[in-house]
């Protein structure tokens, strides 16, 4: 069965998910419609790309992903449709190509808008009906007129040093663990099995271990953790570490190896 993702910086108590939902059933019945996340700190493209770029690879070819955060944004919006990897993506030319992906995207289509007023709700009536005509004949082409020119942010990346690692929260997610843009390939290549501190913030909170799980630690006590993903996060055992410890987006976290 064909899939249509959903993710918006919109509040599941109002009516916006519900009418794509309604429509998608309209159009293309023979659909799976997942949500992948209505939570987002509203537009928030940094915590959008976030989301997409570690779940989107998990997903059949084929899916269409629709992220409608940022929206309207500027007089004469963009719509774009990315093809990359033989699943597309849906959304405004707001850079957030750049944040989910490093390589370029295999077509770029700039979505048709027959309306002569801009939409006050695009998601609506310019996305659901191009992702239903992509998943009933996977053709990109059709939808639009073929593009190289989208803008692209760049990720902040950490600051590699030969004796430490400068890097930043990216991330909260649902239970307030604060994850950084430090790898745990990076962390390995620069520590090279070397010992260690995690400076964490304002450098009053130190950590000198890496858990395999959170368990580990007793209850209540400060952590760090190499997640599913692969990044370096830093949580507190059944815990709110970015509340406790004055965490937040672009937060710095140093890791300093020893000499």
């Amino acid at each position: 069965m064909p899939v249509i993702t959903l993710t918006s910086d919109w509040n599941m108590d109002d009516f916006y998910a519900g009418s794509l939902k309604g429509m998608i059933l309209s159009k293309c019945p023979a659909v799976n419609v997942i949500d992948i996340s209505h939570k987002l700190q509203a537009f928030n493209t940094a915590q959008a790309a976030f989301i997409i770029k570690n779940s989107y690879k998990n997903f059949p070819k084929g899916t269409v992903h629709i992220i409608a955060v940022n929206s309207n944004t500027s007089e004469k919006p963009r719509f774009l449709v990315f093809s990359v990897g033989g699943q597309f993506f849906i959304t405004y030319d707001s850079g957030i190509y750049g944040l989910i992906f490093k390589e370029e995207p295999d077509e770029i289509i700039e979505l048709s808008q027959d309306r002569e007023t801009i939409s006050t709700f695009p998601e609506l009536d310019i996305f659901i009906p191009a992702a239903c005509r992509l998943v009933k004949t996977a053709k990109i082409a059709a939808l639009g007129k073929k593009t190289d020119k989208f803008r692209k942010a760049i990720p902040l990346r950490p600051t590699i040093e030969d004796n430490a690692i400068s890097g930043s929260v990216i991330y909260i997610d649902s239970y307030k663990n604060a994850v950084t843009n430090i790898s745990s390939d990076l962390f390995q290549r620069i520590g090279n099995d070397r010992n260690f501190e995690i400076l964490i913030g304002s450098n009053h909170n130190k950590i000198n271990n890496i858990n395999q799980g959170y368990y580990e630690t007793t209850p209540g006590e400060l952590l760090a953790v190499f997640n599913s993903v692969g990044l370096l996060e830093i949580a507190i055992n059944q815990g709110n570490a970015s509340e406790l410890l004055g965490l937040e987006k672009n937060s710095g976290i140093r890791v300093v190896f020893k000499k």
